[in-house]
């Protein structure tokens, strides 16, 4: 399987400024791709332009300072961007036209297949990188000795911090998906519950009002700031560092959230929603877009593919309107947080309902041998246990079974 492996690098001074240099050059290299292509009738394959990289050479100097395979990465960049402009185009979307990137809009440069290394230099791990150096990288974690790295992407964050995210290969055997799976869950997401199960369990968002807060304010004092001066970019960074902490924050409560369920059931089912039309929906979309539910699917999805579990992606309409006992359907406006069937009496929390809808066509939809009896004639669990976000943080996602195994024996 391919992964994605990232790194803090600790450049000095002086490889700070030829990384820069790389950097910019392969952003006009980019710009000159570009407006080469707008010139042209028809776009000619892109192995041909990188085929024209050396003639440039002859004549563009600072193109002799970059590693070859970074600047037919560069031309690929070109390429892949026109083809996702060519994607949304066809699916409908208003686009325009590629721009020209500016400084702060080009900030990574990729090296793939050769022209890095990862050394050990008398136990100090470096990352040796062609045409720039040997760049002081940290390893908080090893890769694994199985693993083959494809490519190597150098980064300079808006916080001016240096990354480095390593593209491996691992050669692993992908677990087999169990034909009649027995631990099955679904899963409703939302907004004041984050994510609430059909094993009674109601995970509640996190609470990132305190940095919210600390953006905010970061944000007022920039716009204070005169454009340009050395206090608007001291501020501006202050800027970057609180979005930063904001997002590492909720990706790992989002990564230790996919991580249970994709390691404790053999079944997830989930919605499957269209995150960015929710957001484009008018009012609320400001927590729409903070709950990061397309983010919380695409964890789940690669996680349940490695762990060998059946992740299922459903119809989202009408889970919330229809009984899961009978199947009747029944209008609620969102206020009403109760679901009770006029047609057969069933009693249930609205998110409990809209998850055993989830998962009764979830198993429908994967073909699995599976009990057709209802949660009310199995008995399952209706009640809701909640768990808060912040100890799905601290203590991890293992918890979760055992917070909840412990209320239902209470």
């Amino acid at each position: 399987m391919y992964y994605g492996y990232k790194y803090r690098l600790n450049p000095p001074e002086a490889l700070t400024e030829t990384l820069l240099h790389h950097v910019d050059t392969c952003r006009q290299l980019y710009n000159h791709v570009l407006y080469k292509l707008k010139e042209t009738d028809e776009i000619p394959a892109r192995y041909k332009v990188q085929g024209q990289l050396p003639d440039l050479k002859s004549w563009w100097d600072d193109l002799n300072d970059v590693h070859s395979k970074v600047l037919q990465m560069v031309v690929k960049r070109v390429y892949d961007n026109l083809s996702t402009l060519r994607a949304q185009k066809e699916n409908g979307r208003a686009v325009g036209m590629l721009k020209w990137k500016p400084p702060q809009e080009y900030r990574s440069l990729t090296y793939n297949q050769s022209g890095f290394e990862l050394k050990n230099t008398s136990g100090r791990p470096v990352l040796r990188l062609s045409k720039i150096g040997e760049i002081p990288i940290h390893l908080h974690r090893d890769i694994p000795e199985n693993a083959t790295i494809k490519q190597v992407t150098v980064k300079r964050e808006p916080t001016g911090e240096w990354y480095a995210t390593f593209g491996i290969d691992v050669d692993e055997a992908t677990s087999e998906k169990p034909e009649n799976p027995r631990d099955v869950v679904g899963i409703d997401v939302g907004i004041v519950k984050y994510a609430h199960d059909t094993d009674g369990t109601a995970v509640e968002s996190p609470d990132f009002s305190d940095e919210c807060e600390r953006l905010e304010r970061a944000q007022r004092n920039l716009s204070r700031k005169e454009r340009g001066s050395n206090n608007w970019e001291d501020q501006r960074e202050m800027v970057a560092r609180r979005h930063a902490d904001l997002n590492r924050k909720r990706r790992d409560f989002l990564h230790k959230l996919s991580n249970y369920y994709a390691r404790e059931y053999d079944l997830v089912a989930v919605e499957d929603l269209d995150a960015k039309g929710l957001i484009e929906l008018p009012g609320n979309s400001r927590n729409r877009a903070g709950a990061s539910w397309g983010t919380f699917l695409r964890m789940l999805e690669y996680k349940c593919e490695r762990e060998g579990t059946h992740f299922v992606a459903v119809d989202p309409g009408g889970t919330t309107k229809e009984c899961a006992s009978c199947g009747t359907e029944t209008d609620k406006p969102l206020w009403v947080r109760e679901h009770s069937c006029p047609s057969c009496g069933f009693v249930a929390d609205r998110d409990a309902n809209a998850s055993w809808n989830i998962l009764s066509r979830g198993l429908d939809k994967v073909g699995v041998g599976h009990s057709e009896s209802t949660p009310v004639e199995t008995a399952l669990p209706t009640d809701t246990t909640s768990v808060s976000a912040k100890r799905v943080v601290e203590t991890g996602s293992p918890t979760l079974k055992e917070r909840t195994a412990s209320a239902v024996s209470e």
